[in-house]
C-alpha cells in the first residue's frame, strides 16, 4: 500500500455508539423475534491490540505491505475500517435485505460453553454461527458491531472464484479450459497468458512466485508494483512474473498472484468492474443487507487476491448461499455443477487432495478443502478470517479476527458434530 498515502491515526468509539449500533441499520434486517448480536468492548490481551489507545487504526510512517503486517495494536482499527485507508470501490447492497431470523435454542449448554471459552482465549473480533437463514449465534469483541466493515484478507479469492463460475455459467468466458490471454491481450505471450483457467483456479499453475520466500519478496514486489503504484500497471506488474518451474495443473502452490490473474479476466470478459459484476450477480441477489467496499490498485482494478470489506451477516449470506450450492430462494445464482467442480477433486487431481496440497486441507477453485467423511470446504484468510461451510446441514461459520488459531478447526468440528 503506498507509502505517500496520508494514514489516518484512530477512530474513537463509545459505549453508547456500540448499543445505538445494535437498535439501528442494518439489524432491522434480521426478523421480529427480538434478540440480537452481543457486543463487548474487550477482548483476551485487549490492550496488547490497542484498547487503551481506542484501537488505532494506523501510525504514520511505516508503509504496509503483505511481508510487513501492521503491528497488533493496530489491525482492530485497521481491519475494521480499512476503507478508510485506502481507495476502494462500493458493491451496493440490495435494497430489500433478505430476512436472516434468529434461533439461539440450538447452542445451548455444553457447545454455547465452549464457543464463549473459544471467545474468551482468542482475539476474534467477529464469530457468526448460522444453520441456513437462522443465525444460532452472534458476539463482536473489541468494540467492533455488527455495523462496521470487516476485512476478508484473502478470502476474496474465493468470491473471485465464484464469478469467475457466474461468468462460465452465462457465456462471458467461454470455458474454464481457456487459457488467460483469449481474454486478455495483454497476457499474451507470457506464461500466466498461457495457463489455462482451471489452472489458475486451482493455484497450479507452475509459473514462479515466491508467496513465502525471503520474506514474500514476491508478494511484496507484486504489491509495490499493482497497488501502491511503480509505473509498471497492473498487466505489467504480473507478467513480470514469467519463469515456469513446473507443467501448469501438476502442483499446488499457493500463489496470490493466480487471483489477480483471473481479476482481469473477469473485467476484460464481462466488460465490467469486479464491483459492479459482484453487486448485479451476486452481493444484490443474496439481498447483502451492507455496502461492501473492495480494494482498488493503482490504476483502479479491484485487487482479486486481497482488500474486500463486508459486514459479518453478508459473510454469513455468502456461506449460505455456498452451503446451497449456489442456490438462493428458488434460483440458482452459481451453477450448482460449478459449485461440485469447485469443492471436489477429480481423480486426475489427485495432487490437491487433502495431505497433498497442504498437510491438513485441499484446494478447488479457490476453496479450501476439508478433510473427512462428507463434504466440507471453507474461504481462508490471513489473521484468522474463515467461512466454514458444511452443506449437508447447512451449517456456516463465520469469523473475523486479527490472530489466526488452528483452535477454530477444532470449534467447527464441534460445531458439525453437535449440530450437523
Amino acid at each position: 500500500m503506498s507509502p505517500d498515502r496520508p494514514w489516518l491515526l484512530s477512530r474513537r468509539t463509545t459505549l453508547a455508539g456500540l448499543a445505538a449500533s445494535s437498535l439501528v441499520g442494518p439489524a432491522r434486517a434480521l426478523g421480529e423475534d427480538g434478540a440480537g448480536p452481543t457486543f463487548s468492548p474487550s477482548g483476551p490481551n485487549a490492550e496488547f491490540y490497542g484498547a487503551n489507545e481506542n484501537y488505532p487504526m494506523r501510525d504514520s510512517g511505516l508503509p504496509f505491505t503483505p511481508g510487513n503486517p501492521l503491528s497488533p495494536k493496530y489491525r482492530v482499527g485497521a481491519f475494521s475500517h480499512f476503507d478508510e485507508l485506502f481507495p476502494t470501490r462500493q458493491v451496493q447492497r440490495a435494497t430489500s435485505p433478505s430476512t436472516l431470523k434468529r434461533d439461539h435454542a440450538e447452542m445451548s449448554g455444553p457447545l454455547r460453553v465452549r464457543v464463549n471459552d473459544y471467545l474468551a482465549r482468542n482475539p476474534v473480533t467477529g464469530l457468526l454461527i448460522a444453520r441456513d437463514d437462522r443465525i444460532l449465534f452472534e458476539r463482536y469483541q473489541y468494540g467492533r458491531t455488527d455495523r462496521d466493515r470487516l476485512i476478508s484478507q484473502s478470502m476474496v479469492k474465493s468470491i473471485t472464484g465464484m464469478l469467475v463460475g457466474i461468468a462460465i455459467s452465462e457465456g462471458a468466458i467461454k470455458s474454464v479450459d481457456d487459457a488467460a490471454e483469449k481474454y486478455v491481450p495483454g497476457f499474451k505471450g507470457t506464461e500466466y497468458g498461457r495457463t489455462p483457467i482451471r489452472d489458475l483456479l486451482h493455484m497450479s499453475s507452475g509459473v514462479e512466485f515466491g508467496e513465502e520466500r525471503e520474506g514474500e519478496r514476491d508478494l511484496n514486489r507484486l504489491w509495490i508494483d499493482m497497488v501502491a503504484g511503480s509505473g509498471k500497471g497492473t498487466i505489467g506488474s504480473i507478467t513480470q512474473f514469467d519463469r515456469r518451474i513446473a507443467a501448469s495443473g501438476t502442483k499446488f502452490h499457493y500463489a496470490s498472484i493466480e487471483p489477480d490473474v483471473l481479476g482481469l479476466v473477469l473485467r476484460y470478459a464481462t466488460n465490467k468492474s469486479l464491483s459492479d459484476y459482484l453487486q448485479e450477480k451476486l452481493w444484490q441477489p443474496i439481498g447483502a443487507e451492507a455496502d461492501a467496499k473492495w480494494l482498488l490498485d493503482a490504476e483502479g482494478f479491484e485487487v482479486a487476491h486481497f482488500g474486500f470489506n463486508a459486514v459479518l451477516r453478508d459473510y454469513a449470506r455468502l456461506g449460505r448461499l455456498l452451503a446451497q450450492d449456489g442456490a438462493w430462494d428458488g434460483g440458482q445464482i452459481i451453477p450448482a455443477q460449478w459449485m461440485i467442480d469447485a469443492t471436489t477433486t477429480r481423480p486426475s487431481d489427485a495432487y490437491l487432495l487433502p495431505g497433498k496440497a497442504m498437510a491438513d486441507f485441499g484446494y478447488g477453485y479457490l476453496l479450501w478443502l476439508i478433510p473427512g467423511r462428507r463434504r466440507q470446504f471453507a474461504m481462508f484468510g490471513a489473521f484468522g478470517q474463515r467461512v466454514f461451510v458444511d452443506p449437508a446441514s447447512k451449517l456456516v461459520l463465520v469469523q473475523t479476527a486479527v490472530e489466526g488459531s488452528p483452535e477454530v478447526l477444532s470449534l467447527w468440528s464441534a460445531v458439525v458434530e453437535r449440530l450437523g
